[in-house]
């Protein structure tokens, strides 16, 4: 059983590849379902947010990374693993720690990147098992830990307002502008907040449902406008900002032109901050308009980041600390199955050699006999429990293997070889039961 992690990111891809391998939600199911077939892998968890495209696969005995490669590459139209990685074992544990807790993130430290974790785990429920609920689980309160013992998240900018930082350097100050926000998710709704915060006189919320731009726009006392009637609006706004979930460009060089004929001079300055990209790339090239996408944001986000890198060493200290933890759980697996068989085996020895024991017996009371039985069922479990620590430890100090096909040997359990994966499972699934971590509920995105 093996565990890998295999995606492609910000720092490895520009903007245009992300684009073109982001899953929406409704496509989970499906590309979960054809690269297990097509892998064996026994459980998978797909990740895709604007800046990232992961799979975690827990292999069977067949190496799943051609498979997940060969999934990316027909999304992108071309071959995939030049922009991308992959992480084994140890390596993928740690790599979903940082994620989740904002250390690989765009904008170092970013809390959306939680809920983002939280939700695609709760989207692939269906795919994933014990090995993967608790490694997702576990990378939650992991990521809670780190926003709450280190100072790497705290004053850390989002996305969105890394965008409004970028208009704030447009225009000077934003104090007194006027702002319209396409979308009414959470980077939406993160993006009135710092509008707001940096003295914004008047924001717009248009989206396709209505309703849900009224519950936006009163939150922040903003206007909400019907999508079909939001361009018009664009002859009075300084800032638009783009978050929608759309598949496709809404934001066409045709809806723009004629609010630049009436705004003269003044500056409009764009925000796409969707992935795919919400605003075609044509609009950029109009007059006075300044449009910038999420690679754009690299050097706001860059200006933000020394501040927050001196708590790296910590929060990498806990990361590290959280991984043991969980790598020792689950090398402990391997153990479980040949632990289970080699207690059933001398169970049943003892089983025997009583029964025969006691047929020399037969005058026993019923007392004596149920202390003789105790007795069998004591010293067994006494000669059991220096090999069953042993062999627990050994897995998880990394001589698992070695140590358990000399287990195997020495007491002729070969034939619990053929059931490691079922038993493993079956294991895995009830062994965290009595100390696994509780549920956490991040901060969605």
């Amino acid at each position: 059983m093996a565990l890998i992690a295999v995606g492609i990111n910000h720092v490895g891809a520009p903007l245009d590849i992300r684009e073109r391998i982001a899953y929406a939600a409704s496509d989970v199911d499906d590309a979960l379902r054809a690269l297990t077939e097509a892998s064996a892998a026994r459980e998978a968890v797909l990740l895709s947010t604007c800046n990232r495209t992961e799979f975690y696969l827990v292999e069977s005995d067949v190496d799943a990374t051609a498979a997940a490669w060969a999934a990316l590459s027909a999304r992108l139209g071309s071959e995939a693993s030049g922009y991308g990685y992959v992480r084994r074992d140890r390596e993928a544990v740690t790599h979903l720690f940082r994620v989740a807790s904002g250390l690989d993130s765009m904008v170092l430290g970013e809390a959306q990147i939680h809920g983002q974790v939280r939700d695609a785990w709760e989207v692939c429920r269906a795919h994933s098992g014990p090995v993967l609920n608790r490694l997702f689980q576990t990378s939650l309160l992991v990521a809670g830990r780190v926003r709450n013992e280190t100072s790497v998240a705290r004053g850390a900018a989002s996305v969105s307002s890394a965008a409004v930082q970028l208009a704030r350097q447009i225009f000077g100050s934003l104090a007194g502008t006027r702002a319209m926000v396409l979308g009414a998710g959470d980077m939406a709704e993160l993006a009135l907040e710092c509008l707001g915060d940096q003295g914004v006189r008047t924001s717009i919320v248009a989206n396709r449902t209505f309703e849900r731009a009224q519950v936006l726009a009163e939150k922040y006392g903003a206007l909400a406008m019907h999508y079909d009637e939001c361009w018009t609006a664009l002859t009075d706004v300084d800032v638009l900002v783009c978050s929608t979930a759309a598949p496709h460009p809404i934001v066409q060089p045709d809806h723009v032109r004629p609010a630049l004929a009436r705004r003269g001079d003044r500056p409009l300055c764009i925000l796409d901050i969707a992935l795919p990209r919400d605003v075609h790339p044509a609009v950029g090239t109009l007059s006075n308009v300044y449009l910038y996408n999420l690679d754009d944001l690299q050097s706001v986000v860059a200006a933000n980041l020394e501040r927050r890198r001196a708590e790296l060493p910590s929060a990498e200290e806990l990361i590290a600390g959280e991984v043991a933890k969980y790598w020792t759980w689950l090398a402990g697996l391997a153990a479980v199955p040949v632990l289970a068989e080699m207690r059933s085996r001398m169970d049943a020895v003892r089983a025997r050699e009583l029964a025969d024991a006691l047929r020399r017996l037969p005058n026993l009371t019923p007392d004596e006999r149920g202390r003789i039985e105790e007795f069998s069922r004591s010293l067994m479990n006494k000669f059991l429990h220096e090999p069953t620590v042993r062999l627990r430890a050994a897995a998880a100090n990394g001589r698992g293997l070695g140590v358990v096909d000399t287990a195997r040997y020495l007491f002729n359990l070969e034939t619990a070889a053929a059931n490691d994966g079922a038993s493993s499972a079956t294991a895995a699934s009830a062994a965290p039961a009595a100390d696994a971590p509780a549920s956490t509920v991040g901060n969605p995105e």
